[in-house]
């Protein structure tokens, strides 16, 4: 289907203002009452998507020991972090809008494939999402056994969803600046941890590893949802202040807070602490806040632990729900998801996140974590295919952020995060690897739904013509 180009954009074409790959800002009057985000808050947003503090690293030293855990936070982002980033900015600056990772795949392989791509990612995200009412309540039962289980644990959930729901209904940009509060907040305490530590720390126990009692499925697992989602911010691009320019540079500074945010924390733990690998599982770093501060260092933890999984939770859930905007903007969902509500934010797209959050928050920690990264990695794999094949394709198009080393070193770039995924992949247990695979064949059949749907003009879908073609024939991509 040809998608349609509002009238300023087809004069500016005809008088030749439109060179290559040019976007033309055209103002949306959707989002015209929304502010925009600057360069700090996204930032700490990114933060948020991947990171948000050491929270959650723990089973890495469990399943593997602290050397590997150690090195596992060093090679690991040069494998995938900084590749995964690099890619998100120079696809992010091409196409500055909300669809993000959906357009760059449409693009690229078409609008099917592009669904699929959406379809994924959100599913993954909203997973994503769940760990973290999770996480929250693991840090606190040790200081309020009650919320360990049962109804008041049930209650706890329903709580926290409904109330950092609110906050994303409120705007992107409260989302953003308290984003920065709560990632000082949670960052903070394991700075005054590093300073107490330093007489406790030994450097002989940083270096324990016992090669034959890895668990790799666990170790794989965990650092790979650590340190992934980079691509999550595309989906807000439409929402940022010149995002040609402020994207590469927030990528750019959250890459490094995110590595040292992860690899200082274990250090503290490994070196100032006698190993115990089962006590390494989520919420331990505030029994060595104890241990090496005493009581009111271990609450300062998980005071600490609470606000990052608030963070973490409002910047995931703001990622899934402009992407099903950006998606509606696009005539892949119904019209009524591209409504936003008065406060600039999409009110269906939320209320469809917070509640596949409250159904799988049941699950297990590593059960979360093992079906989302399943979901993610196919994502991965049709992004990367579509970076590539832009860069065949089209090699002439603007790109306002560009990879260097042409179209080999495009190649070369995605082949080691490539072979990690086949890795993750493999170690997946028969148990996620049906789920999972359930999930993606459910996407393939919902897409031809939803355009015959359409069709019969059940739903209402239609194209914003606030935006530019990016079919083959469009002057985008030319």
């Amino acid at each position: 289907m040809k998608l349609r180009v509002s009238a300023y954009r087809e004069a500016a074409i005809s008088m030749g203002e439109l060179n290559g790959a040019e976007y033309i800002e055209v103002p949306s009057p959707r989002a015209n009452n929304a502010k925009k985000v600057s360069l700090l808050p996204l930032i700490f947003l990114i933060f948020y998507e991947v990171s948000g503090g050491p929270f959650g690293v723990e089973d890495t030293v469990h399943a593997a020991g602290p050397l590997f855990a150690l090195l596992g936070f060093l090679i690991f982002p040069l494998i995938w972090s900084v590749p995964e980033a690099l890619i998100t900015a120079e696809m992010g600056t091409m196409f500055p809008e909300n669809g993000g990772y959906v357009v760059w795949v449409s693009s690229a392989l078409g609008p099917y494939w592009g669904f699929q791509q959406g379809w994924m990612k959100w599913l993954s995200g909203v997973i994503d999402n769940a760990l973290y009412p999770v996480m929250f309540l693991d840090y606190l039962k040790s200081a309020i056994p009650a919320l360990g289980g049962g109804l008041p644990r049930i209650l706890a959930v329903l709580a926290l969803t409904l109330v950092l729901t609110y906050m994303n209904y409120r705007g992107l940009t409260i989302v953003g600046w308290v984003a920065v509060s709560l990632g000082i907040l949670s960052i903070l305490p394991f700075v005054v941890m590093g300073l107490i530590s330093i007489p406790k720390l030994k450097p002989a126990r940083w270096l324990v590893a016992d090669v034959h009692s890895i668990d790799w499925n666990l170790y794989l697992n965990t650092l790979f949802w650590n340190l992934n989602y980079w691509d999550s911010i595309s989906t807000l691009a439409g929402e940022v202040h010149n995002p040609k320019k402020t994207l590469p540079k927030a990528l750019f500074y959250a890459v490094i807070l995110v590595v040292l945010s992860y690899f200082f924390p274990l250090l503290i733990g490994t070196g100032a602490v006698p190993l115990d690998r089962d006590s390494w599982t989520d919420g331990y770093f505030s029994d060595i806040a104890k241990i090496l501060g005493g009581v009111w260092l271990r609450c300062w933890v998980q005071g600490a632990a609470a606000v990052s999984n608030m963070g973490m939770f409002m910047a995931e859930m703001s990622s899934d729900s402009f992407q099903l905007l950006g998606m509606a903007e696009r005539g892949m969902l119904p019209e009524f998801f591209a409504k936003r509500s008065r406060h600039g934010t999409p009110l269906i797209g939320i209320l469809f996140s917070a509640s596949g959050v409250i159904l799988l928050s049941w699950l297990s920690f590593q059960e979360i974590v093992a079906a989302e990264n399943f979901l993610y990695c196919f994502g991965m794999i049709l992004e990367f295919i579509a970076f590539v094949w832009l860069r065949i394709k089209y090699p002439n198009a603007t790109r306002p952020f560009k990879i260097p080393g042409g179209t080999i070193g495009a190649v070369l770039l995605c082949i080691p995060p490539a072979i990690l995924i086949g890795v993750v992949l493999a170690f997946s247990s028969i148990k996620v690897m049906v789920v999972s695979l359930v999930a993606v064949a459910i996407g393939l059949v919902l897409q031809p739904c939803l355009k015959f749907i359409e069709k019969k003009r059940w739903l209402k879908f239609s194209i914003s013509s606030d935006l530019p073609d990016i079919t083959s024939h469009g002057p985008l991509l030319h």
